[in-house]
């Protein structure tokens, strides 16, 4: 039915205005040579143009436009078949919009989230679908134009029919064009036999698009019903239907799009080859015998990773692809938990581990090949397992790698260890592997000798890692033991004169290693020659680095080898190479420190060359010839020492200003060593007119403060001096570095005055000097800024009041004032320094008898104990730990009354400095002054202190059990007992096992027997946790009381022959260790006989086989050794140690051995009498005379 045509008033617009024309310039049939249509540029709506024109056209309030009449006569002129089409085509369109109305208007099953998620997942597969269509008709609109010739223009198509009853006669006469927008795109095998046949349109929606692999013949000539493409399982052969699954779920993009290009990518099937070529004129060629297909490790691991990673979508594999999905499969068995479980490999680990992902068998290929998939499967799980498939892996690969060869564990390991992101635990475990291969190889490492030190030569300059410095010194040493001096020197000769420096000091330092495992008697002789040789200078230099090395490997075990060491090094000295002389000179050094104070007669060769380089040789040189010359001197008596000050004294002041920090740290070192010779080598008034300025001068500056390792040693030459000099002189000098602006020469100044003082006392300290002193150390004090200075300056004011004694009196007032405003800043900070300082300055304050000033800054503290910061609140709580610890509890001020409940609630902070304050203070009132306080307010404190049980250092909970005792002692252990008791039903073993020590610390403060009977009738409760808590409770009893025990032993037997037979390891195991402690606690006192019988009890479990249970048998066994005497034991053992099961010889063996070694003579009297043979003699003649 052509649709209904709205006409609109002249002159009018459609928004009802008045529009006025220029009819000289703008013509009333201005529109009528327009189209009324408009051909849309996207191919993907070309299926619903007519629907869409009908739509438009019918539309009122639309432009009164038309064709021009010979137009719409020609398309008038359109098949009848086509207006059926688009009547289908529309009623389809309206019915899939009813369905979509429908759908809206039904309840929605799910969440929210749900349905916008639907709604994206089908808004994605419209588009994608529409996309792949369009593709799918722009070949096939190729292929069709190519095939009908080039002289058709596609303007010159059939355009869509306009449904005007008019061009219906023409119809039949006007041949139909075909236009690329009216009929959906044909398929490609589509023969033009079927193109002439009429058939009903079909929409882009209806039926799936027919793929490459589709066959001709399955295209009939009559016309068909269209289907919908979703009633089909999708092709595998189609890639891009692949796609389409992959992209179809949300976020899913990045992981398909992989998986879909290599679906894309995979070889054509037979259907495919015909399809695409004429069955005629072409062959498949069948591949090579010895063809493989290229299967990267990195292509197998990323193509694994991907599958595990996206979910199983509704792309099915067919039976062509088998052995695709065959490796992945075993892929995935070898890297999941299938039947050879490995743990996974990461990106970096394919190049390595990649042939364990090939599916190849180890029976398949030759000896060696499986060998190292063997390896390399041990070495996976010792990289990547987890700890016991780490340890098992080890412990394989240790006891099998004779087996399995040299080559195929070093061939493997070694690649391994030189990975570029290998970390450092990785490869801590593989340096572990390959020393324990190394152990088990022996001499068949011998040909690897060179790999193997390539590899672990660079980790000897880790200067950074010393484990790592530590495992290669260990490799190479299990190495040289191995493989041999001579194979280790062939090794290792042709890197001494090496080019490259770094490989030079390795090699040195291999050798050394060697030397230090062989000994050095052996590598001496190549050493001297190397030293002596003529050739090369690098070869020589590398000698001494030997030498330098070894000295300090060796430490003092160079001694017996001195003479021979510094002979070879003496003579570089002079040689004509700078750097051969740095290097000997720095091994004399060495040589020199590691045999302090003995040896000196080594160097007498060595002292005329080494006095001339120091006056020759500047810059690192004459810092080596100094470092030398200093070491030696330190080894010479008194007046050789003083001769030898006097030439050093001079280069040394000249050096001190030196911009070179190396050298800096030399000449300060040097100075040191000099100064430690005493008197009768550098006299103290050279030291206050030299060294002392020169050394402030010249390294008691702001830039050195800023240098840690700088700073340490010149606080340490600071001291130095000041025994020599006096503390008065130094701290003369210190005191005006206190108020210097920079914070960090501050804190040096307070860590040198705090050692001056400590090391020197304030003897020569004058009275103007004091108050300098104090009020510098104040200064510092009020105007630090950073926390880590705190403790310096805190220790320093400790130390100058310490020091100063009873002359501190004048100053403390003003100290305390200072610190009573600063605990009222608004700083955290501030008051949690000052805080500090209270408790620091306590024991000074009572020694100085200010006990008023004293209790006046613990009522202070008393009252801030509601601080918010939990650090400040430590520091409070700790400076009223220290104020009770030292005026006492009877005359603390507020009274205890009063002070413990205020710190009932504060014992249930988390902060851990907090607890540890607080568990201090209540402990102290517990001890001393249990009588101040009231029963209810010591069991709130027991309340409180459970929860500390749980605390995660130890040194909290071992105050939190030993508070109990103190509370136990103080209100009786009924009240406490009950609480502990109850406490042993938490599921928490942490917390049981401390409950079990405050038990024990309960009978040991109240005495046994006022806490057995109720622990004892505790265990009669019907509950593992409890009764295991009992037990242990009775270990650490027995443990803590000792003697006393031999009063409870008849009572216990009966609990602990029921322990003993119960059928929980850890109940026995307990009860063992129960017997341990007592048999101890009563040995010698008479009461071996409930003894002996728990060891009947006992013995049967010295077949267990848990590591904690055996050992807690065996070391209860030889604690009943002590008790009963080796005789007894050794009745029980004789019966299993020749017993023809290994398994029982081996337990036996082990308990005679233990017995072998803690009473071996006593056996002799108690071993088996055995008859005489006529070729031994086994009686012990001696021994029957004596008894």
């Amino acid at each position: 039915m052509p649709p209904k045509e709205h006409k609109q008033p002249a002159g009018r617009s459609r928004l009802g205005t008045e529009i006025t024309q220029d009819t000289d310039i703008y013509t009333s049939d201005k529109y009528s040579d327009y189209s009324a249509t408009i051909a849309s540029s996207d191919g993907l709506d070309a299926d619903n143009s007519d629907d869409e024109a009908e739509e438009t056209m019918g539309r009122p309030g639309r432009f009164d436009i038309t064709a021009p009449q010979e137009l719409l006569d020609e398309i008038d002129a359109a098949n009848s078949s086509e207006r059926e089409a688009a009547a289908e085509r529309a009623s389809a369109a309206s019915q899939k919009q009813r369905q979509q109305h429908a759908r809206r208007e039904l309840p929605a099953s799910g969440s929210y989230a749900e349905t916008v998620r639907k709604a994206q997942l089908d808004r994605e597969e419209a588009e994608l679908l529409a996309k792949l269509h369009k593709q799918s008709a722009d070949r096939a609109e190729a292929q069709a134009g190519a095939r009908q010739g080039s002289g058709k223009r596609k303007w010159d198509d059939q355009t869509p029919v306009h449904p005007s009853a008019s061009a219906a006669a023409a119809a039949a006469a006007t041949p139909r064009r075909r236009n690329r927008w009216d009929e959906t795109p044909a398929d490609v095998h589509v023969t033009a036999a079927v193109e002439d046949t009429p058939r009903r349109a079909r929409s882009r929606w209806d039926e799936t698009p027919v793929g490459v692999h589709a066959a001709a013949a399955a295209v009939d000539a009559t016309p068909r019903r269209a289907a919908s493409r979703w009633d089909e399982t999708p092709a595998h052969g189609s890639a891009a239907m692949a796609m389409a699954a992959a992209m179809a779920t949300p976020g899913a993009g990045a992981r398909a799009a992989p998986a879909a290009m290599a679906a894309r990518n995979q070889p054509l099937s037979d259907d495919d080859l015909d399809a695409l070529l004429p069955a005629a004129g072409f062959a498949v060629v069948p591949a090579p015998d010895a063809y493989v297909p290229l299967r990267t490790p990195a292509r197998r691991q990323q193509l694994q990773q991907q599958q595990q990673q996206q979910p199983a979508l509704f792309h099915m594999a067919d039976g062509a692809h088998a052995p695709r999905h065959a490796l992945v499969a075993s892929a995935e068995d070898a890297l999941g938990g299938g039947p050879g479980a490995l743990p996974p490999m990461g990106p970096d680990d394919v190049q390595y581990f990649g042939r364990l992902l090939d599916g190849g068998d180890d029976a398949d290929g030759d000896a060696e090949a499986a060998a190292e998939r063997q390896v390399l499967r041990l070495l996976l799980r010792i990289k990547n397992g987890a700890a016991p498939q780490r340890k098992a892996a080890m412990r394989q690969l240790g006891e099998r790698a004779r087996t399995l060869g040299a080559a195929a564990v070093f061939g493997q390991t070694l690649p391994l260890l030189m990975a570029p992101t290998l970390e450092p635990q990785q490869r801590h475990v593989l340096v572990k592997v390959l020393d324990r291969a190394l152990l088990r190889l022996g001499d068949l490492a011998r040909p690897h000798v060179h790999r193997i030190l390539v590899v672990v030569e660079p980790m000897l300059a880790d200067v950074a890692d010393r484990f790592a410095q530590a495992e290669a010194r260990q490799v190479i040493s299990n190495l040289s033991k191995a493989a041999g001096l001579p194979a280790m020197l062939a090794a290792l000769r042709p890197d001494v004169d090496h080019a490259d420096a770094f490989v030079r000091r390795t090699t040195a330092h291999a050798l050394a290693v060697v030397g230090a495992a062989l000994g050095v008697p052996q590598l001496l002789p190549f050493v001297r020659a190397l030293c002596g040789s003529r050739k090369a200078a690098m070869a020589r230099q590398t000698g001494a680095l030997v030498v330098q090395q070894t000295a300090v490997l060796l430490r003092s075990g160079v001694l017996p080898h001195l003479a021979g060491l510094a002979g070879g090094v003496a003579p570089l000295l002079e040689d004509a190479a700078p750097a051969v002389r740095t290097a000997a000179a720095l091994a004399l050094a060495a040589l020199a420190q590691s045999a302090a104070p003995y040896g000196v007669e080594a160097f007498a060769p060595a002292l005329p060359p080494l006095w001339a380089g120091v006056r020759a040789h500047s810059g690192r040189a004459l810092a080596a010839f100094l470092a030398a010359a200093g070491h030696v001197a330190a080894l010479m008596e008194a007046e050789h020492a003083a001769e030898a000050v006097r030439r050093l004294l001079p280069v040394v002041l000249r050096e001190f200003h030196s911009p070179d920090e190396h050298m800096r740290g030399v000449v300060l070192a040097v100075a040191r060593r000099c100064v430690a010779r005493g008197p009768a080598a550098l006299p103290r008034a050279t030291l206050l007119q030299d060294v002392l300025p020169a050394l402030f001068t010249c390294f008691w500056t702001r830039r050195a403060a800023l240098r840690p390792r700088t700073a340490a040693h010149v606080v340490g030459a600071t001291e130095d001096l000041a025994l020599r000099a006096g503390a008065g002189a130094v701290v003369a000098r210190l005191v005006p570095l206190l108020k210097d602006e920079a914070a960090d020469l501050r804190a040096m100044a307070a860590r040198a005055t705090a050692g001056v003082l400590r090391a020197a006392g304030a003897g020569d300290v004058d009275g103007r000097l004091e108050e300098l002193l104090v009020d510098g150390l104040l200064y510092a004090f009020q105007e630090q800024a950073d926390a880590a200075h705190a403790p310096v300056l805190l220790d320093a004011f400790g130390a100058a009041v310490d020091a100063l004694g009873t002359r501190a009196t004048p100053y403390l007032q003003q100290v305390a004032s200072a610190l009573l405003w600063r605990l009222n800043n608004p700083s955290p900070l501030v008051r949690q320094h000052a805080a500090d300082l209270a408790g620091r300055l306590a024991p000074a304050m009572h020694a100085c008898g200010q006990d008023e000033l004293l209790a006046r800054v613990s009522v202070v503290l008393f009252e801030y104990l509601g601080e918010e910061y939990p650090d400040v609140l430590g520091s409070i709580l700790a400076a009223l730990g220290a104020v009770v610890s030292v005026i006492g509890v009877q005359q603390m001020q507020p009274p205890a009354g009063d002070l413990l409940p205020r710190l009932a609630p504060i014992l249930k902070n988390r902060h851990e400095k907090v607890q540890e304050a607080c568990l201090d203070v209540v402990g102290r009132i517990a001890d001393r002054a249990p009588a101040h306080v009231p029963p209810r307010e010591w069991m709130r404190c027991c309340f409180a202190l459970l929860d500390l049980l749980r605390a995660p250092r130890k040194a909290i909970r071992r105050a939190a059990v030993s508070t109990f005792g103190y509370i136990a002692r103080a209100i009786g252990p009924q009240d406490v007992l009950a609480t502990l008791l109850s406490n042993l039903r938490v599921q928490e073993r942490q917390n049981r096992v401390c409950t079990t020590v405050a038990i024990a610390i309960v009978a040991e403060s109240c005495a046994p027997f006022t806490v057995l009977p109720a622990l004892m009738n505790e265990y009669r409760v019907p509950e593992l946790n409890v009764q295991n808590g009992v037990v242990k409770s009775l270990a650490f009893l027995f443990e803590y009381i000792g003697p006393v025990a031999r009063d409870y032993v008849y009572a216990v037997t009966p609990l602990l022959e029921d322990a003993l037979t119960d059928r929980d390891l850890v109940h026995r195991q307990q009860a063992a260790a129960v017997i341990r402690h007592l048999a101890l606690a009563v040995a010698g006192l008479g009461n071996e006989e409930p003894l002996l019988h728990l060891l009947n009890f006992l013995w049967p479990n010295i077949f267990e086989t848990s590591p904690h249970s055996i050992c807690a048998v065996l070391e209860a066994i030889e604690s009943c050794r002590v008790c009963l005497g080796p005789a007894r034991i050794m009745m029980y053992a004789l019966q299993g140690l020749f017993h023809p099961a290994r398994k029982v010889r081996d337990v036996y063996w082990r308990i005679y051995n233990m017995m072998f070694v803690g009473a071996q003579p006593a056996l002799v009297a108690y071993y088996p009498r055995i008859e005489d043979e006529p070729l031994h003699t086994y009686r012990r003649y001696d021994l029957e005379y004596m008894l």
